[in-house]
């Protein structure tokens, strides 16, 4: 039975997601025991530094990792259908039309050699039977609804004869062509300009509202997140350690990782001081055991973090994963 209809039900459930990767070295565990929703309309900010496991995660969501990466464990519920089911066939009915992503690079989206209106007709009569006249009218709309001007001629162009920004545009227009009920960005605006960003995001945030569309939005930036997203999940070493809504996360962050994110985003109110890091590295996704990953750089940590915390919940909707939760300010 279809939920798509059922507004008690959210658009997408992730419970206890692993993926593994399997390699002469080990098995590298780049995501283990995810678990979140996001319901209509809502923006999810997925948040870690690179090799926490945030793209891998929504690859794995659009079942797109490929050998020797697999899906150990988990389920992915999309409107209550269970996508770790889906056949090969039912995933190309579901790739494009229910669930639609937006790369970093744009030109993994565009080919370069085919006009933006071929790409974008083949991506709507893919999944619906509506005619070429029918679905260039769409294309049209799409464009206009992203701001790009002038959407006849832009139609008619080709990906290289369009700006970093105008690019990125494009393949958002495309992700909402066929109304998809989620949308995965992986960090699209990390390329662009600070003003080129700032209107993407508002743009997006619009267009979720409007459609209902669901979003999920991979960043290593939580200065991005902090005025786009509903709920931010921080993921470090493929496991989340904190979430919860943004104002909790931004205002009142519990973990020493997600306070040393916070710490390390420049500040106006800070010039002429050295700006904050968090020290030491990420561990190797090959040498994780059961306890806080974090544990190594954590100036907090204990005996205890070599076991893996369990989850507490500082306040209603706000979870975390820590054996040593810190308190007051993060500055």
């Amino acid at each position: 039975m279809s939920h798509a209809t059922d507004p008690g039900v959210p658009v997408l459930q992730v419970q206890g997601l692993s993926t593994h990767f399997a390699t002469r070295q080990g098995t590298v565990r780049a995501v283990q025991d995810v678990s979140f929703t996001v319901g209509r309309g809502q923006v999810l900010g997925l948040v870690g530094e690179s090799g926490s496991g945030k793209s891998i995660t929504g690859l794995s969501i659009m079942g797109l990792v490929d050998p020797p990466g697999r899906q150990v464990s988990g389920r992915i519920l999309l409107d209550g259908q269970d996508l770790s089911r889906c056949s090969p066939e039912a995933w190309r009915s579901v790739r494009g039309r229910r669930i639609a992503m937006i790369f970093q690079d744009p030109m993994a989206t565009l080919n370069p050699v085919l006009r933006v209106d071929t790409q974008m007709i083949e991506a709507i009569q893919a999944h619906a039977d509506v005619s070429h006249a029918d679905a260039r009218a769409r294309c049209r709309e799409a464009l206009v609804r992203v701001g790009i001007a002038a959407p006849d001629e832009r139609l008619a162009a080709y990906p290289h004869e369009f700006s970093g920004g105008m690019r990125q545009r494009v393949a958002i227009a495309i992700a909402l062509l066929n109304h998809p009920a989620l949308i995965i960005a992986d960090e699209p605006t990390t390329a662009l300009d600070v003003t080129i960003q700032g209107q993407i995001l508002f743009e997006m945030q619009r267009l979720c509202r409007e459609s209902g569309t669901a979003l999920i939005w991979v960043t290593h930036d939580l200065s991005v997140v902090a005025g786009l997203a509903d709920e931010i999940a921080v993921m470090y070493a493929g496991r989340i350690v904190e979430q919860g809504s943004t104002a909790a996360i931004i205002e009142r962050p519990r973990h020493p990782y997600t306070r040393g994110l916070i710490a390390s985003v420049p500040s106006r109110n800070l010039r002429g001081t050295r700006l904050r890091q968090i020290s030491g590295m990420a561990p190797s996704p090959l040498d994780l055991d059961e306890g806080c990953a974090f544990r190594a750089r954590c100036p907090q940590a204990s005996a205890a973090c070599a076991l893996r915390p369990a989850i507490t919940d500082p306040e209603p909707g706000h979870r975390l994963w820590c054996h040593h939760p810190a308190q007051g300010d993060p500055a």
